[in-house]
């Protein structure tokens, strides 16, 4: 048995328990890896919540948590790449596998890389899902390069912050958006452009159309989406990345007759990829912002804190 995070029914975050829970097996390619730290993410306040990933979950209680860094307990076999008392990070995909609010988490090994070396603990386990996720939408699917114009909506935001870095990293010429208390964070990531979102209308405050938008809210705040298909140039690409935040994206990309071009992303967690970000991270050219951390029996605190969207950068559970 461990010690987990449990989540009996959906709803909130005063529905999180800590408990027991079996300790998960390995199989196939699966490595068995001690977690230290967790990260926190929207995922997971959706799908406890009911919503995101929950359709998908068969029985209860469910353990939340898609990312971590801990130290490999048990390999699949003997030439693995990672081996017992590696020190990791990686990604789970739940609700196939059990999650990472836990003291044991089981994952492909091609899921894992070897942890930076300039990253603590907790700032190590908030970073996969959310960095493979901004390299999706960045380096991808917007496939942004030097002389861009790229968008990012809620940039200060956990995928948002690694995104403006990779935009930047990669040349483009990045406005992003995001409450005042954050205009000078974001400058710092190498944005070239901020805007307020209260105080400004961000298709007018724009300096010109932009290639590329990477929208991580879509229309469940003041039509976000909608709004960012005037901001493109003809024939840009949009990428909403909140699953279900903007149903009507394709038929409205279409209606602007414009040859506007839109997706979604789904994300692979690609162990080779993390093993780039994690180069990046360790030669400084990438940085993870942890706005705070948490014990494992504090999750609920967590995600009370996530819930009220203000978070810059990520959160953590530290085990």
């Amino acid at each position: 048995m461990m010690r987990a995070c449990l989540v009996p029914e959906f709803g909130d975050p005063e529905v999180m328990t800590i408990g027991e829970a079996p300790r998960p097996y390995i199989a196939n390619s699966d490595t068995l890896v001690r977690v230290k730290a967790a990260g926190v993410n929207p995922i997971d306040s959706k799908t406890r919540a009911g919503k995101g990933t929950a359709p998908f979950i068969d029985r209860m209680p469910w353990i939340p948590g898609g990312e971590f860094a801990g130290v490999v307990e048990q390999a699949p076999y003997e030439l693995a790449p990672f081996q017992p008392g590696d020190e990791v990070f990686g990604m789970v995909l739940t609700p196939h596998y059990s999650g990472a609010y836990a003291e044991y988490v089981s994952t492909p090994f091609m899921s894992l890389a070897r942890k930076p070396r300039s990253l603590d603990w907790a700032s190590a386990g908030a970073t996969p899902l959310a960095a493979l996720t901004a390299w999706a939408g960045v380096v991808e699917a917007g496939r942004v390069y030097s002389g861009q114009r790229i968008l990012i909506h809620a940039g200060a935001g956990g995928v948002g912050h690694f995104a403006v870095q990779l935009a930047h990293f990669y040349g483009a010429h990045v406005i992003a958006t995001a409450s005042e208390r954050n205009l000078d964070f974001l400058r710092e990531l190498g944005a070239d452009e901020v805007i307020d979102y209260r105080s400004q209308r961000f298709e007018d405050a724009i300096s010109g159309p932009v290639d590329v938008v990477l929208d991580l809210i879509g229309n469940v705040k003041d039509r976000t989406g909608t709004r960012s298909l005037k901001a493109l140039r003809d024939g840009g690409l949009v990428i909403n990345v909140p699953t279900g935040s903007w149903p009507e994206m394709h038929e409205e990309a279409a209606a602007e007759n414009r040859d506007l071009r839109a997706s979604s992303l789904k994300l692979s967690p690609e162990g080779r990829i993390l093993t780039t970000i994690a180069q990046l991270i360790d030669q400084g050219d990438l940085v993870t912002h942890l706005d705070a951390s948490f014990p494992l029996e504090e999750a609920v605190d967590a995600h009370l804190l996530l819930d009220e969207g203000r978070t810059r950068g990520k959160l953590a559970l530290e085990l």
